[in-house]
């Protein structure tokens, strides 16, 4: 049994722009990365200035100044525990409107949806770097796979069965 070898030709026109749809992907792609590595730093920059600092009691990186997405949920839990701890096991729906831990717990929520807001956009930003790498090798893929015309207008020596 040979193999056999198929060569489709595409026209030049179809060709080009299979081509250049793949460059398109191939620059969108490490544009997509380049965001993803600006947002990630930026986040990361701002939360290291707030010196959010990981408690003693928190289940890992007790010392730690919060910058990343795992640092962020870590003291996320902790504050909830601090705040069900200082109002008896209460939610801030829970206690009465004249209860003065009232603020406190409501402060301990607005922190939580801050630190939780950082560590959705640390998956964004790790989303949109995935999706990037895909359009790179996509992009590739079809620059491979689809021959230049100035490539495709050379002779083909013919293919010989082995």
């Amino acid at each position: 049994m040979s193999a056999q070898s198929t060569t489709v030709v595409l026209p030049a026109r179809a060709a080009g722009l299979a081509r250049l749809t793949g460059l398109a992907g191939i620059l969108g792609g490490i544009l997509l990365i380049i965001t993803a590595a600006a947002v990630w730093i930026t986040v990361s920059t701002e939360l290291r200035a707030e010196n959010i600092v990981i408690p003693d009691d928190a289940i890992a990186f007790q010392g730690k100044v919060v910058d990343g997405p795992i640092d962020a949920l870590i003291q996320a839990e902790i504050i909830r525990e601090h705040a069900l701890d200082a109002s008896d096991g209460k939610t801030y729906a829970e206690l009465d409107r004249e209860d003065p831990l009232r603020a406190t717990v409501m402060n301990a929520s607005f922190l939580r949806t801050s630190l939780f807001t950082s560590v959705v956009s640390f998956g964004v930003a790790l989303l949109a770097a995935g999706v990037g790498v895909l359009f790179i090798l996509f992009g590739l893929s079809l620059r491979a796979v689809v021959p230049s015309p100035r490539k495709a207008a050379a002779p083909v020596a013919p293919a010989t069965d082995v």
